[in-house]
């Protein structure tokens, strides 16, 4: 079928898909095989989502290439060759690209164009989409594949509009590149800031580096990926993608070691794993200098267990200070006061040997906070910066952001934003109560950004395209989750998470909505794993699509 138009140049499709990344490009082309017309929404010029708009020096996905790649598609997997361990953005968006050229997936997507509202009308039971360009698209479903980290943050500084340089964000670099040969300030030591840094380093006149909160960043030993594990990975790809799908982080833990080549498996009961608390001062010592970094996988009460969490914070603190020359900066970039895990752990490349560089000055915003931008750049307690370039490493609105910036309205006109204006609250993370036939792709309530997010985002598009197929089997025209049971769901996130160190008292991270102002703080998404979730939106089919209701 092909997407219709009428005299009052309505777009009349089954299903309008908002934005273009590796969801919303999964989502066509599986709607496309089901026999449905679709519509694809997008606001960057092509397709890639966090790719496209993720251009910043440095740039990098931490998952291996070899799983950060499609599992849909068999004969992909076969003829794409990455060249690195993990992937620099130029080469996924590559990837991205030829996904959408091999699958022709362009000429049913609407580029340059940003949703702006949605509403949903009850008596013929279909979504209208409207865009900025005053685009209007109707289709029974609307799937927001709109990214959990896609909103960028921008905080509100006093006297940004004064400044006279160049302002950036991390989030929407521009496509022509930047030339920052020049005194550059960069805000955030987050994931984007902790790639960013060491890459402008070597590019800019003069660095400053605006830090409030110190993150634990470990080295990604990332490297050209050898011809032989390309090939091995190939020739297992089947194995792997399935135990992808079942585990619990979305990474399949197999090796493309020779079976031949392993140690046989030990027999009877495996022994307890060692705990870091259980160790003396030298023990723990001894493990660091064994283990290094390896430690935090070893040792997994860590993640638990707040004493073993303090032990290896001060092995960690000693690393710093270890790799930074100057005492007083390393000091200021040691992270003090909240436990390693509540957070993201970032990989970085030579991050904190940047900061041995000449050109390179810390301004530690816990001794003088930013007091307002001016004309020629950054005011803080302690003194002014003059730049060229300011450049906001400040991340995003996670999960919740894009979604909530649009215009959602669902069933007798009810916001979006007005139903989560305590947290939000979704069944499965797919569903909204009060918003029939709207899917959220990796939405909040979802194993999502604690995944290997493309093996999360198959597993949610697959889902919505059979549960669509089981609608229009049995004509049914509305499928909408249970207010009851998206309590229950989320009831059920927020148990699962109590014990780990995301929920932990001192610990405030964008998992908790804590980077935005007046964000309702709860925790996000799904901590129970990614197999296990699987499971139970299986289970969920298997019994009648429990805690829906279907009409």
């Amino acid at each position: 079928m092909t997407a219709t138009e009428t005299a009052e140049d309505v777009v009349r499709v089954d299903a309008v898909v908002v934005g273009a990344g590796f969801a919303g490009m999964y989502l066509l082309h599986k709607l496309r095989q089901d026999g449905l017309s679709v519509r694809v929404v997008e606001a960057g010029t092509d397709v890639g989502g966090t790719w496209y708009w993720n251009r910043y020096p440095g740039a990098r996905c931490d998952v291996p290439s070899m799983e950060y790649s499609y599992g849909f598609d068999a004969e992909l997997g076969q003829e794409w060759e990455w060249t690195e361990l993990m992937a620099a953005q130029p080469e996924i968006l590559r990837y991205a690209q030829h996904v959408a050229e091999r699958f022709d997936l362009r000429r049913d997507i609407s580029f340059s164009t940003r949703v702006v509202a949605a509403s949903f009308d009850g008596g013929r039971a279909r979504w209208t989409v409207t865009t900025d360009r005053g685009d209007r698209i109707e289709a029974p479903f609307c799937i927001m594949a709109t990214g959990a980290l896609s909103a960028a943050n921008i905080p509100e500084v006093p006297g940004l509009e004064r400044f006279t340089g160049r302002v950036l964000h991390t989030g929407a670099w521009p496509k022509e590149g930047v030339d920052l040969g020049c005194r550059v300030g960069i805000i955030g030591t987050g994931s984007s800031g902790v790639q960013a840094i060491p890459v402008i380093a070597e590019q800019a006149e003069q660095l400053f580096v605006f830090q409030r909160t110190p993150g634990f960043t470990f080295p990604a030993n990332n490297k050209p990926l050898r011809p032989d594990v390309k090939q091995a990975y190939k020739e297992n790809y089947a194995e792997v993608r399935e135990r992808q799908r079942h585990s619990s982080t979305g990474f399949s833990n197999w090796s493309p070691i020779n079976k031949a080549d392993k140690k046989a498996p030990a027999t009877g009961p495996r022994p307890p794993r060692p705990k870091l608390r259980e160790l003396d001062e030298q023990q723990r010592q001894e493990a660091w200098q064994q283990y290094g970094f390896g430690l935090f996988n070893r040792f997994t009460d860590i993640y638990k267990d707040p004493a073993s969490n303090a032990a290896a914070c001060d092995l960690y603190a000693e690393h710093v200070h270890a790799v930074v020359q100057d005492p007083d900066v390393a000091d200021a970039l040691t992270p003090v006061g909240y436990p390693v895990g509540c957070k993201r752990q970032v990989l970085d490349t030579n991050f904190y040997e940047t900061f041995n560089r000449p050109n390179v000055t810390l301004v530690d915003l816990r001794k003088g906070a930013i007091t307002e931008i001016t004309e020629t750049g950054v005011q803080t307690e302690t003194g002014h910066y003059e730049l060229d370039i300011l450049i906001f490493a400040t991340g995003f609105d996670a999960m919740t952001g894009a979604l909530e910036r649009i215009d959602l309205r669902g069933r007798d006109g009810v916001r979006l934003t007005d139903v989560w204006a305590e947290g939000p609250r979704t069944y499965l993370g797919l569903q909204v109560a009060g918003f029939p036939n709207l899917f959220t792709v990796t939405g909040p309530g979802s194993p999502s950004v604690l995944a290997n997010v493309i093996v999360a985002i198959e597993q949610h598009v697959e889902w919505i395209a059979d549960t669509i197929g089981h609608l229009r089997r049995n004509g049914l025209r509305t499928i909408e989750a249970t207010a009851e049971a998206a309590e229950e769901w989320g009831r059920h996130v927020n148990d699962v998470a109590q014990g780990t160190m995301y929920v932990a008292p001192t610990c405030n991270s964008w998992y908790l909505g804590a980077n935005i102002p007046g964000k309702p703080r709860m925790f996000l998404p799904y901590v129970g794993g990614l197999g296990r979730y699987r499971a139970r939106c299986d289970e969920i089919v298997a019994n009648g699509y429990e805690g829906f209701a279907l009409a």
